[in-house]
């Protein structure tokens, strides 16, 4: 998977509405198989600020995607 910056509530809704799409998941699947809701992945997918960011994560640990943060200040 490529490196891809995700710095909103949007752009890493949309990034996970791409993946499970591309994956041919429903939104009731990806939830059953994250252990969220499905309203919670519709809020996610639609960029709501307020979404658990322990929920997100797990959401994207079912995509498959890795999380990876960089910091400027480290080498």
């Amino acid at each position: 998977m490529s490196k891809e910056a995700l710095l909103s509530c949007e752009a890493i809704g949309n990034k996970v509405r791409e993946l499970r799409k591309a994956q041919g998941v429903t939104q009731a699947q990806l939830a059953g198989l994250s252990n969220t809701g499905v309203r919670f992945i519709g809020d996610l997918e639609s960029g709501k600020a307020t979404c658990q960011l322990g929920k997100i994560l797990s959401v994207l640990e079912t995509l498959g995607v890795d999380i990876h943060i960089y910091s400027p200040f480290e080498e």
